[in-house]
């Protein structure tokens, strides 16, 4: 990314200096605090582990709404059309995205931020090296999970996903799952997803890369309408409690096919514009239970995002034969109140954290020295 000012437009350079003076504080307010947060209501997740987890998950939200300020801010909306959503808002859903930029998340975290019980109940599936960011241990905490690329890696990634999904995603009552299964962005990932097309005589795609079918084996084996979870009630939750019910297919349409990524998102140097979102809702047992259909069903899915991305691209607009229950399309809008009470939260916590630190200290030293 080019982050060159001209000397006609000299004062976005101090702008983009405060976003990210801005953007620092709101890291070294906001992610301690969490965890400090979390460590001192420990004791409560040994007593009632639903109540701690519940609490972690409004923690959660409200941190990923410091992140939705980012981009808002800057002028970066987003557009949501397509399907009607609202039957999957409270039920377990698979979302299924495609992946071009650093942005993207970011831009998923500012969409859900406006729906309610939405991302306190949401699980990542995101590239393991993501652990070793400022925002990881947030992640470890929420109990996320961390896959690992390679083929080497594949076979114990995927039975990792498989216990993860038993052991966190339905004892924590997670609803949402994210998953980006093209596994990169799609700039690294087209030039060998068109030669495996071409080699196995599959479409040839240009806006998205084929999608790696195992994550969603798993997820479908493990918690789909016929997984081992719902096969194993006196362990786990009712089988209909545990049950993945839909399958949300997300294509992110980033204006004349140039997506933003997080270095615009952090120095606001790309002028403001819309995202769009569309939305195709499908019911969990549409999905093939086989691993070749399931596997043709995936890509058949990116078929069709590769179809409205040319669209879009080409027109400016996508149309509506690509929905089945289309809603009018509408722009997210975020709450600026929510945003203020959310910081003012997180700083004064900071401060109560530190005079708590700073009593707990002076109390030691006095016992040491007296």
């Amino acid at each position: 990314m080019d982050l060159r000012f001209s000397t006609e437009h000299w004062y976005h350079l101090p702008k983009a200096l405060l976003r990210l003076c801005f953007i620092l504080a709101n890291n070294l307010y906001c992610i301690p605090t969490y965890l400090v947060w979390m460590i001192l209501l420990f004791p409560l997740k040994k007593v009632h582990p639903e109540c701690y987890w519940k609490i972690e998950g409004y923690f959660f939200h409200w941190l990923l709404s410091v992140v939705t300020l980012w981009s808002w801010s800057a002028g970066y909306d987003i557009e949501e059309m397509g399907d009607d959503i609202t039957e999957c808002l409270e039920e377990r859903t698979l979302v299924i995205v495609n992946h071009q930029s650093t942005a993207d998340v970011p831009l998923l975290m500012a969409c859900f931020n406006s729906k309610k019980n939405v991302l306190p109940n949401l699980m990542w599936i995101m590239e393991r090296l993501f652990k070793y960011t400022n925002f990881g241990v947030v992640s470890l905490m929420h109990q996320d999970f961390f896959i690992a690329a390679g083929k080497n890696n594949r076979e114990q990634s995927l039975t990792s996903l498989a216990a993860h999904l038993i052991n966190s995603y339905l004892p924590r009552h997670r609803k949402w799952i994210v998953l980006f299964p093209e596994g990169g962005f799609l700039r690294k990932r087209r030039e060998t997803s068109q030669r495996y097309a071409l080699k196995n005589n599959l479409p040839v795609l240009q806006n998205v890369s084929l999608p790696r079918v195992g994550a969603l084996e798993v997820i479908m084996k493990t918690v789909g309408p016929q997984g081992i979870a719902n096969n194993n009630a006196d362990d786990l939750p009712a089988c209909e409690e545990s049950k993945l019910c839909w399958i949300l297919d997300v294509t992110i349409c980033y204006p004349n096919g140039e997506p933003l990524d997080l270095l615009a998102i952090v120095f606001g140097t790309k002028p403001p514009c819309v995202t769009k979102f569309f939305y195709r809702l499908y019911s969990s047992s549409e999905v093939p239970k086989d691993s070749e259909g399931m596997k043709q069903w995936l890509f058949k899915r990116f078929e069709e995002k590769d179809k409205i991305l040319e669209q879009f691209y080409k027109m400016g607009a996508i149309s509506g034969s690509f929905s089945r229950n289309p809603i009018q399309p509408n722009v997210v809008v975020q709450d600026c109140l929510r945003f203020i009470i959310v910081h003012l939260f997180f700083i004064t916590s900071t401060y109560l954290h530190l005079q708590m630190f700073h009593a707990a200290y002076s109390y030691y030293c006095h016992l040491m020295y007296y």
